[in-house]
């Protein structure tokens, strides 16, 4: 594959809607040093590892010519949030997929909320957003110590919905478009009466660059395709200095938003490899190396505007991550949600959008995880709905007082 771009977006996308005070100085800024304890730093680790083995797994997953776009950090938190009502080996294996081994739950929990309010409030300059919330079936008794959790630490909205009523999954549905900026708007195709409970998480990312691109210097260019093909872009271009290193394998830009706390980082394999090449070599240890090699050097500087969505489940990649008994009716255990009855996580689903132009990078991500009854509750239901017979009788005597029959309430 030749001279194809992947593009990780370097964003540690966390934070809660919030109001944005404005930056009073227009001149150059530096990015605010966010102070992490030694766990919490930890915690940023494990979440980059999961993100780097998550995307390589789904790059692996997905054919050579097709788009990929996802939010590692979202998928994490829907899972952090649904891994408070995972108990015994089940949780263990959440622990696992999540590169969370070791952790406590406080550690999990705590850490999340700190790096949150950290990153909520890091530029005014850039808008990044997040919301939780958990919908569940009206009518069952959710475990408190759950539910608590998830709103203290993830700040998530908890809604008792009645799944039955045709409107339920346009709510949800209403609430996604609602924290994407109508950029997903939607995540639920439908509820089943197997359905307990949906934990979703929201991001939105709207970052202008720090030196935004020149349209007037933008021209129509040759894209070349997997397998020599080749396609007609706008290439954008400006000759600035950027962050940048290059090795034997790859050429890498960054390129910051706003006050340059938060940036799009570029990693173009040379003409020789391509970008399996660069995944081969993408762990954790090496992303780091990478992202310590940067310097600002005067670049003639090459790259596309372009715009797409991408949806992904993840019920098998989670699973060769760690996760398969979480998606196993008959072992796994979410007791941590409802003590009395037998669930497990049935879907994965995960959408992305992401448009980059000349003035910076808008992009949403939305993750869903349903939680399943692994057999249907037998409820016994009777809708009184119709013209009906009625009595009132002595119990002792058996002996019937009154009969009645209503067929037109009044």
């Amino acid at each position: 594959m030749k001279r194809n771009i992947i593009i990780l977006m370097a964003l540690v996308q966390f934070s809660f809607a919030c109001e944005r005070e404005k930056d009073t100085n227009d001149g150059p800024m530096e990015p605010v040093q966010i102070e992490l304890s030694d766990k919490e730093q930890e915690v940023v680790e494990s979440t980059n590892e999961f993100g780097i083995d998550i995307f390589t797994r789904i790059a692996e997953d997905e054919p050579a010519d097709k788009n990929i776009f996802i939010s590692p950090t979202s998928i994490a938190l829907a899972l952090a949030m649904t891994r408070n009502g995972a108990r015994n080996e089940t949780e263990e294996a959440m622990e696992t997929g999540l590169h969370m081994s070791g952790l406590s739950s406080e550690d999990i929990n705590s850490s999340f909320k700190t790096l949150i309010e950290g990153l909520t409030g890091a530029d005014a300059k850039v808008i990044l957003d997040i919301a939780n919330s958990i919908w569940y079936r009206q009518g069952y008794v959710i475990e408190e110590e759950f539910l608590e959790v998830n709103e203290e630490y993830y700040n998530a909205e908890i809604t008792a919905l009645d799944f039955d009523s045709p409107e339920a999954p346009d709510i949800i549905n209403d609430w996604v478009a609602e924290n994407t900026n109508n950029k997903i708007p939607d995540i639920v195709d439908e509820i089943n009466p197997d359905h307990l409970m949906f934990l979703i998480n929201a991001i939105y990312f709207n970052g202008t660059w720090t030196t935004e691109f020149n349209s007037e210097n933008t021209r129509e260019s040759l894209f070349y395709l997997t397998g020599d093909n080749e396609v007609q872009v706008e290439m954008m271009n400006y000759q600035e200095p950027v962050g940048y290193f290059e090795n034997e394998l790859l050429q890498a830009a960054e390129l910051d938003y706003g006050r340059g706390n938060f940036s799009m980082v570029v990693l173009l394999p040379r003409p020789d490899y391509t970008v399996d090449d660069i995944l081969e070599q993408m762990t954790s240890e090496q992303w780091n190396n990478w992202m310590a090699s940067f310097n600002d050097i005067e670049v003639d500087f090459y790259l596309p505007k372009f715009s797409f969505d991408y949806e992904k489940e993840l019920n098998q990649i989670l699973s060769l991550m760690g996760m398969e008994i979480a998606f196993d009716p008959d072992n796994a255990d979410f007791s941590g949600i409802i003590n009395d009855i037998d669930l497990y996580i049935s879907k994965v689903k995960h959408k992305g959008f992401v448009e980059v132009d000349e003035e910076g990078t808008e992009a949403a991500a939305v993750t869903s995880v349903e939680i399943s009854f692994t057999s249907v509750p037998d409820q016994l239901i009777m809708n009184v709905n119709r013209p009906f017979i009625f009595a009132i009788r002595e119990k002792t005597t058996n002996a019937i007082v009154f009969f009645g029959r209503l067929a037109v309430p009044e």
